[in-house]
Order: structure tokens, then sequence, then C-alpha cells
């Protein structure tokens, strides 16, 4: 085994960013890598970027497909990847030199099937956050790695600060199980199968991948339908896989999701979102019981009290909210 990492990008329209992208790859001290740049159906020069760097070095492929959304180019990444391992990148992000060496060497020395780290997120207006950069690091088996993930607790479910044996995506493919309408959360869902295959994981808390947001990215674009419903059908997916011990885990990542929707800030959104609004509240009420009796986090448990008494706080609910430690909305800068 020689260890080569495929480095999958899915790319849409980011012509603007993605040499800067490739640019921080090409440099990465881990140099046994191939990367699968994946063109999904883009309308700008991404196609002409993309052949362009292929052509330029041998360790670089690109992919042309239709658009079908960034799960299915992921998984057409994952299909023509040759490597033992599996890492992503997004197309307007940037890698720091020792990421994928750190990351391997770690998986390598505790012998895990993940390796995973921090990252910093760059926001439009020059500031940047550090999630968490303690320097710590934490080796978990199955089930501690699976629990993390599904309590959104300590570790980020992106795909973005990881690398996975390539072996862990074998059920994933055969089975066809990613639902490829979903735009949103679909990074929680594919982490839920690969950390439910994998016999261990190591995670080295320091920050080299730069998430970088910007106003016309996925995460910083208006609400829309796939931001408000794609989190509840991730979760009501992994509910009806997921062992009856992270039940209540799982519950608490869904009653941060009605809060979050409850309670974000959308005065100048149009009227559609209303109902959705409204539903959230409403189930909010109706669950307020059983999240108290729950064993989530006390902080998550005041904010759903909060919510469904006292509806029209919205500024101070969105801002203490966004201190809930595993907030699946962190990146909301609207």
């Amino acid at each position: 085994m020689n260890n080569k990492i495929s480095i999958v990008i899915p790319a849409y329209n980011i012509e603007n960013y993605l040499a800067d992208t490739l640019e921080s790859l090409i440099s990465q001290t881990y140099k046994n890598i191939e990367i699968i740049i994946v063109n999904d159906g883009s309308k700008d020069g991404t196609s002409n970027i993309i052949d362009e760097y292929a052509s330029k070095y041998e360790f670089i492929k690109g992919i042309h497909k239709e658009n079908g959304g960034v799960t299915s180019a992921r998984i057409a990444g994952i299909e023509a990847a040759t490597g033992e391992w599996i890492g992503f990148v997004d197309g307007d992000d940037f890698a720091e030199p020792d990421m994928f060496q750190r990351l391997m060497d770690n998986a390598l020395k505790h012998n895990a099937d993940i390796s995973h780290c921090g990252y910093q997120m760059v926001f439009p207006n020059g500031r940047i956050d550090y999630y968490y950069n303690s320097k710590k690091l934490v080796v978990q088996n199955n089930v501690d790695g699976l629990r993390d993930i599904v309590s959104g607790s300590v570790y980020e479910p992106a795909l973005w600060n990881k690398i996975y044996k390539a072996s862990l995506f074998e059920d994933l493919l055969k089975n066809d199980l990613m639902d490829k309408t979903i735009k949103n959360t679909e990074d929680l869902l594919m982490n839920y199968y690969l950390f439910k295959k994998a016999k261990s994981s190591v995670f080295e808390d320091f920050c080299p991948y730069h998430y970088v947001l910007r106003q016309n990215s996925a995460a910083t674009s208006k609400i829309n339908e796939h931001k408000l419903l794609d989190p509840k059908k991730v979760i009501k997916i992994i509910h009806d896989d997921i062992s009856d011990d992270l039940k209540p885990l799982l519950f608490g990542r869904y009653i941060v999701q009605l809060i979050n929707l409850s309670s974000m800030k959308i005065f100048k959104e149009t009227a559609w979102i209303k109902p959705y609004r409204r539903s959230a509240r409403k189930e909010l009420r109706q669950s307020l019981k059983k999240v108290l009796a729950s064993p989530i986090s006390p902080k998550v448990k005041v904010m759903t009290l909060w919510t469904a008494v006292w509806p029209w706080s919205y500024q101070f609910i969105h801002t203490i909210h966004g201190r809930i430690k595993g907030s699946a909305h962190k990146y909301d800068i609207e």
C-alpha cells in the first residue's frame, strides 16, 4: 500500500477561486496525491481552468458532467479515485502546505480509518474564527467517533477537513446510500455512513483548512427551500438507521436545527418562509416536555424554552444560539 490520497474537488462556477485552491494542493508537502476536479455543469470558465491544470500536471484529473449538485459531483470523484485514501476540498477554499501530511501521519501512527483536524473560517470582512486550535489529539473507537459526529458537540461534520480510507465508501457506493437531491447538510449524512463503518478515527486540533465565506457562497446565500428542509430530511434518514442508544443525541441535533430556523434573522426574506418558521416553533412547543426530560445539553434546553415562550426575540435568540457548542449553523452570517 502506497497511501496515495485522492483529493476530490466539486466545482461549479468558481473560475475566480479554483486556481488558488489548486495551487494550495500542488504545494502540499505530502506529494503522494491525485487531485480530481469534478466540473458540475459550470457555466463560466471553470472548465477551462480544470483542463489547463489537468494538461499541466499528471496527478490532476478533470471530470466534466451535467449539473447534478454537490453530492453527485463528489460521488463522481470518489468513483474515479485510485488512492487508498480519499479527501475533499471545496473549490473556493484552500489548505495549508502541511495539512495532508499531518492527517496521514496521524492516520498511520494511530492505525485510524479516518483522520481529521480543525479549521479556520475566513469571513468576507477579513475576520478569522478558529475551530478550535486547542492542539489536542484524540483517538476514538467506532462508538465514540460516531457519537460525536451525530451529536455535533465537538467535531465539524464537514468532509473537507478529513481523509478517509477508500474502503469506507464501498457500501455507500454499492447501495447508493446518498440522496443526491440533498444540497444542504449532505456532509453530515455522508459522515454518518463513513464513521459508522470506521473502526477508529483520530482528531488533531490544528487548523490548516481555510473555509472561506464569500457573499455568493452556499453558506452565505439567501435562505432557500434546501436550507430549510434538507437538514430535517437528513436527520430523518439517520434516525431510521441509527441505533437506539444514539437517538437522544440525534434528537438534540434536530432541536438545534429547529431553534436555528425559528430564530434566524430573516426580516427581509419573502413571505414563503413564514410557514416553515411557524412550523418549527410549533414543533418546538410540542417537543418542550421531551426536550426538558432528555439528556441533551442545558444550553439547548434553555434555548428551546426561550424560543417556544418568546418567539419574537429574534436578535437575542440568534446571538445566544450562535454560542451553543456544536451549532450546525455557525456559518450563518446574513
